[in-house]
Protein backbone atom coordinates (compact mmCIF):
# COMPACT_ATOMS: atom_id res chain seq x y z
CA UNK A 1 0.00 0.00 0.00
CA UNK A 2 2.84 2.74 0.98
CA UNK A 3 4.29 2.41 -2.81
CA UNK A 4 1.11 2.20 -4.19
CA UNK A 5 0.42 5.78 -2.42
CA UNK A 6 3.65 6.91 -3.10
CA UNK A 7 3.00 6.12 -7.03
CA UNK A 8 -0.02 7.73 -6.57
CA UNK A 9 1.70 10.82 -5.10
CA UNK A 10 4.02 11.22 -7.92
CA UNK A 11 1.54 10.88 -10.82
CA UNK A 12 -0.74 13.73 -9.11
CA UNK A 13 2.42 15.49 -8.53
CA UNK A 14 3.29 15.52 -12.36
CA UNK A 15 -0.09 16.59 -13.56
CA UNK A 16 0.03 19.63 -11.13
CA UNK A 17 3.42 20.50 -12.67
CA UNK A 18 2.98 19.65 -16.61
CA UNK A 19 0.60 22.11 -17.68
CA UNK A 20 3.43 25.08 -16.89
CA UNK A 21 6.16 23.11 -18.37
CA UNK A 22 4.18 22.81 -21.32
CA UNK A 23 3.33 26.58 -21.68
CA UNK A 24 7.00 27.80 -20.93
CA UNK A 25 7.90 25.48 -23.23
CA UNK A 26 5.58 25.62 -26.25
CA UNK A 27 6.35 27.30 -29.23
CA UNK A 28 4.81 28.05 -32.42
CA UNK A 29 7.12 27.38 -35.88
CA UNK A 30 6.46 28.56 -39.20
CA UNK A 31 9.85 28.33 -42.26
CA UNK A 32 12.17 26.70 -39.15
CA UNK A 33 11.52 29.71 -37.01
CA UNK A 34 10.37 29.31 -33.78
CA UNK A 35 7.97 32.00 -31.80
CA UNK A 36 7.66 31.15 -27.69
CA UNK A 37 3.72 30.99 -26.70
CA UNK A 38 4.27 33.52 -24.07
CA UNK A 39 6.28 36.12 -23.34
CA UNK A 40 6.50 39.10 -20.75
CA UNK A 41 6.43 42.94 -21.71
CA UNK A 42 6.20 45.91 -19.76
CA UNK A 43 5.27 43.58 -16.48
CA UNK A 44 2.47 42.27 -18.67
CA UNK A 45 1.92 38.87 -19.83
CA UNK A 46 1.60 38.75 -23.56
CA UNK A 47 0.58 35.59 -25.78
CA UNK A 48 0.99 34.57 -29.19
CA UNK A 49 -1.92 35.88 -31.40
CA UNK A 50 -0.17 34.44 -34.83
CA UNK A 51 2.06 33.85 -37.03
CA UNK A 52 2.94 34.75 -40.72
CA UNK A 53 4.84 34.39 -43.66
CA UNK A 54 5.58 37.23 -46.37
CA UNK A 55 6.15 35.85 -49.22
CA UNK A 56 6.69 36.41 -53.00
CA UNK A 57 6.16 33.65 -54.90
CA UNK A 58 8.68 31.67 -53.97
CA UNK A 59 11.00 34.68 -52.11
CA UNK A 60 10.32 34.09 -48.50
CA UNK A 61 11.13 37.51 -47.33
CA UNK A 62 10.90 36.77 -43.42
CA UNK A 63 8.48 35.44 -40.48
CA UNK A 64 6.20 37.44 -38.26
CA UNK A 65 4.17 36.97 -34.77
CA UNK A 66 2.03 38.79 -33.26
CA UNK A 67 1.88 39.42 -29.59
CA UNK A 68 -1.36 40.77 -27.43
CA UNK A 69 -2.61 40.46 -23.69
CA UNK A 70 -5.36 38.88 -25.16
CA UNK A 71 -6.73 37.35 -28.21
CA UNK A 72 -7.95 39.29 -31.56
CA UNK A 73 -9.33 38.20 -35.11
CA UNK A 74 -9.61 41.39 -36.42
CA UNK A 75 -7.44 44.45 -36.90
CA UNK A 76 -10.03 46.14 -34.96
CA UNK A 77 -9.59 44.31 -32.26
CA UNK A 78 -6.00 44.56 -32.36
CA UNK A 79 -6.03 48.31 -32.08
CA UNK A 80 -8.21 49.03 -29.68
CA UNK A 81 -6.68 46.29 -27.17
CA UNK A 82 -4.40 48.64 -24.54
CA UNK A 83 -1.43 48.04 -23.09
CA UNK A 84 1.77 46.70 -24.72
CA UNK A 85 1.83 44.80 -27.57
CA UNK A 86 4.82 43.29 -30.13
CA UNK A 87 5.80 42.47 -33.35
CA UNK A 88 8.88 40.33 -33.98
CA UNK A 89 10.24 39.50 -37.49
CA UNK A 90 12.70 36.90 -38.17
CA UNK A 91 14.40 37.54 -41.43
CA UNK A 92 14.74 34.97 -43.93
CA UNK A 93 17.15 37.08 -46.46
CA UNK A 94 18.60 39.81 -46.52
CA UNK A 95 17.90 43.64 -47.15
CA UNK A 96 19.07 47.16 -47.61
CA UNK A 97 17.36 49.30 -44.98
CA UNK A 98 16.62 51.85 -47.80
CA UNK A 99 14.25 48.93 -49.08
CA UNK A 100 12.96 48.36 -45.34
CA UNK A 101 12.28 52.14 -45.16
CA UNK A 102 10.64 52.04 -48.42
CA UNK A 103 8.30 49.14 -47.57
CA UNK A 104 7.66 50.99 -44.51
CA UNK A 105 6.54 54.27 -45.63
CA UNK A 106 4.56 52.41 -48.58
CA UNK A 107 2.45 50.26 -46.35
CA UNK A 108 2.01 53.59 -44.14
CA UNK A 109 0.83 55.80 -47.51
CA UNK A 110 -1.92 52.48 -48.14
CA UNK A 111 -3.05 51.90 -44.74
CA UNK A 112 -3.25 55.52 -42.69
CA UNK A 113 -6.51 58.18 -43.77
CA UNK A 114 -4.15 60.76 -45.70
CA UNK A 115 -5.62 63.22 -42.67
CA UNK A 116 -3.29 61.57 -40.14
CA UNK A 117 -0.51 60.79 -41.73
CA UNK A 118 0.83 64.33 -41.71
CA UNK A 119 1.05 64.02 -38.06
CA UNK A 120 3.15 60.77 -38.29
CA UNK A 121 6.09 62.60 -40.67
CA UNK A 122 7.93 63.77 -37.83
CA UNK A 123 7.84 60.19 -36.15
CA UNK A 124 8.60 58.63 -39.37
CA UNK A 125 11.61 60.64 -40.15
CA UNK A 126 13.16 59.92 -36.54
CA UNK A 127 12.42 56.23 -37.23
CA UNK A 128 14.26 56.40 -40.66
CA UNK A 129 17.17 58.08 -38.67
CA UNK A 130 16.93 55.08 -36.03
CA UNK A 131 17.62 52.73 -38.65
CA UNK A 132 19.39 54.01 -41.26
CA UNK A 133 22.43 53.03 -39.70
CA UNK A 134 22.15 49.31 -39.94
CA UNK A 135 22.79 49.46 -43.85
CA UNK A 136 20.88 46.07 -43.88
CA UNK A 137 19.39 43.69 -42.03
CA UNK A 138 20.51 40.05 -42.73
CA UNK A 139 18.98 36.59 -43.12
CA UNK A 140 18.60 35.46 -39.18
CA UNK A 141 18.38 39.27 -37.82
CA UNK A 142 15.17 39.54 -35.33
CA UNK A 143 13.42 42.95 -35.58
CA UNK A 144 11.39 43.63 -32.99
CA UNK A 145 8.84 46.77 -32.65
CA UNK A 146 7.56 46.73 -29.14
CA UNK A 147 4.65 49.43 -27.51
CA UNK A 148 4.99 50.29 -24.21
CA UNK A 149 2.02 52.72 -23.50
CA UNK A 150 4.32 54.89 -21.02
CA UNK A 151 7.24 55.28 -23.93
CA UNK A 152 5.82 54.54 -27.56
CA UNK A 153 7.51 52.58 -29.65
CA UNK A 154 10.86 50.69 -28.89
CA UNK A 155 12.75 49.26 -31.65
CA UNK A 156 15.19 46.51 -31.52
CA UNK A 157 17.65 44.45 -33.91
CA UNK A 158 18.86 41.44 -32.66
CA UNK A 159 17.73 42.22 -28.84
CA UNK A 160 19.29 45.97 -29.29
CA UNK A 161 17.36 48.57 -28.92
CA UNK A 162 18.12 51.49 -31.38
CA UNK A 163 17.73 55.05 -30.31
CA UNK A 164 15.15 56.09 -27.91
CA UNK A 165 11.32 55.49 -28.10
CA UNK A 166 9.00 57.18 -30.45
CA UNK A 167 5.85 58.23 -28.50
CA UNK A 168 2.42 57.63 -30.01
CA UNK A 169 0.06 54.69 -30.08
CA UNK A 170 -0.96 56.42 -33.10
CA UNK A 171 2.24 56.06 -34.04
CA UNK A 172 2.68 52.49 -33.77
CA UNK A 173 -0.93 51.33 -34.55
CA UNK A 174 0.08 53.34 -38.25
CA UNK A 175 3.43 50.66 -38.18
CA UNK A 176 0.65 47.64 -37.57
CA UNK A 177 -1.92 48.68 -40.13
CA UNK A 178 1.51 47.91 -42.97
CA UNK A 179 1.13 44.41 -41.48
CA UNK A 180 -2.74 44.10 -40.49
CA UNK A 181 -4.49 47.28 -42.30
CA UNK A 182 -7.08 46.97 -45.02
CA UNK A 183 -3.87 46.78 -48.05
CA UNK A 184 -1.80 44.71 -45.85
CA UNK A 185 1.74 43.82 -47.32
CA UNK A 186 0.93 40.30 -47.24
CA UNK A 187 -3.02 38.75 -46.88
CA UNK A 188 -1.38 35.73 -45.82
CA UNK A 189 0.73 37.43 -43.77
CA UNK A 190 -2.25 39.70 -41.97
CA UNK A 191 -4.60 36.21 -41.81
CA UNK A 192 -1.88 34.57 -39.85
CA UNK A 193 -1.22 37.44 -37.45
CA UNK A 194 -5.03 37.82 -36.79
CA UNK A 195 -4.83 34.20 -35.66
CA UNK A 196 -5.67 32.34 -38.93
CA UNK A 197 -3.58 30.35 -41.45
CA UNK A 198 -0.96 32.52 -42.89
CA UNK A 199 1.27 30.21 -44.56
Amino acid sequence: MPALRRTVLLSLLALAVLPSATIAGATTRIEGVSFEQHLVLGGQTLQLNGVGLRAVAWLKGYAAGLYLSQPATTAERVLAITGPKRLQMHMLLDVPVAEFVKAFHKGIGRNTPAAQQGRLSERMERFDQMIQPLGKVKKGDVVTLDYLPEQGLVFSHNGHVLGTPIPGDDFFDALLGIFIGPQPVDESLKAGLLGGRGA
